[in-house]
């Protein structure tokens, strides 16, 4: 099966110079865990749920947070998103994804054409519900 009968779209996105802050209620809000971040339109990095909690101390959010912790709501994307994410093209096929999340270990690629403009996502949880839906072809 190709990828763009799997992949999830239209995708969320943000701007290198956008905020931690912009991302994390983004996200707080979503039912995704990654949003891609775009530079001209094209694919310039990805940002998932964990890269913006190691962003955070373990005092932001409750009563022992500092001037310092609010600060850091403030930082670009750019300074701690992922860098040139392996991507695919959507005529590549669920096992060329499955191949890539385990050697690479990420849990997301974007789909992208050839010239580097976002179509998509696909997610392990994109090959876990393809799968689950043909169970009966992946069981005795």
């Amino acid at each position: 099966m190709t990828l763009d009968k799997i992949m999830s779209h239209p995708v969320a996105t943000l701007e290198l110079d956008d905020t931690l802050k912009l991302v994390k209620e983004l996200l707080d809000h979503a039912k995704f865990n990654h949003v891609l971040v775009v530079e001209n339109h094209k694919l310039a990095g990805v940002v998932s749920d964990r890269d913006v909690y190691r962003q955070l101390t373990p005092t932001f959010g409750t009563p022992l947070e500092t001037y310092k912790d609010q600060l850091l709501l403030h930082r670009p994307v750019h300074t701690f998103m992922t860098r040139k994410p392996t991507t695919l093209r959507k005529t590549a096929n669920m096992f060329d994804a499955i191949d890539l999340f385990l050697s690479m270990n990420i849990s997301c690629i974007p789909i992208v054409d050839n010239e580097n403009r976002i179509e998509g996502i696909v997610t392990k949880k994109d090959i876990l519900r393809l799968m689950k839906s043909h169970r009966s072809k992946f069981t005795d």
